[in-house]
């Protein structure tokens, strides 16, 4: 294997939860802070975080609901699904963006991270990339889908690092309305980009989702990889 993973733990106050990490070939590089879905750390979310590793970067999932049930992993239908709306439900927000906090603090002190940290986040995974902004933790974030960030806009101000967006254009979760409000925030901001897909859906970047959208995924990854290429 070109990437060698793991579960390890991230010291959360008294506390600690655990996190997948995903290490590239040459065993060091800069960090991105891999951000699950409502779907737990589950198969999908560590196949990206290989992926990024194979890109070169030290990637980190860490396991958001830790608190109601740690190494979460559901499928995308059925009961799995209402189990994993149940969960997001009770979720406390602001502790899961202080648990992408401590992840961040702990790569930086890992001998492996030899750049700076990133976070990107899928669907809820997006709305706490974009809060991991807000509150400086991160060195720059990428949002795929992010759900209910148009709720929490109060935030952007606070953003004062790079940021990339990624829509759907049929994602019915966020209507177009909904990323206009987002864009309005960043209007004038030269380190923030927005990339809307025609034919894409909700999840469209997830290769187990019935919405999964090839071509879409592919410029999403690339797009991605050439931000992180020129920011970190």
């Amino acid at each position: 294997m070109s990437v060698t993973s793991r579960w390890i733990d991230i010291p959360a106050g008294s506390a600690s939860f655990g996190a997948y990490q995903a290490l590239p070939k040459s065993g060091k590089g800069p960090a991105v802070i891999i951000i699950q879905e409502i779907f737990g750390v589950n198969g999908h979310i560590r196949t990206v975080a290989e992926q990024y590793a194979q890109d070169g970067y030290v990637a980190i999932a860490p396991d958001i609901f830790w608190r109601t049930q740690p190494r979460l992993d559901l499928t995308y239908a059925g009961a799995d699904r209402d189990k994993a709306i149940e969960l997001m439900q009770k979720t406390n927000v602001d502790l899961a963006a202080a648990d992408i906090g401590a992840t961040a603090a702990a790569l930086r002190t890992m001998p492996e991270v030899t750049g700076k940290v990133a976070a990107i986040g899928y669907c809820f995974g997006g709305l706490l990339a974009y809060r991991a902004a807000a509150q400086g933790s991160v060195d720059a974030a990428v949002a795929y889908y992010g759900g209910g960030i148009q709720n929490q806009l109060e935030f952007a101000a606070k953003i004062t690092v790079p940021m990339q967006f990624h829509y759907g254009e049929l994602d019915a979760h966020i209507p177009t309305s909904a990323v206009g409000e987002v864009k309005e925030r960043f209007a004038g901001r030269g380190d923030v980009e927005f990339h809307i897909y025609p034919n894409a859906d909700h999840g469209f970047n997830c290769s187990d989702r019935p919405s999964y959208h090839q071509h879409s995924a592919a410029l999403a990854h690339g797009r991605t990889l050439t931000f992180l290429g020129e920011r970190l």
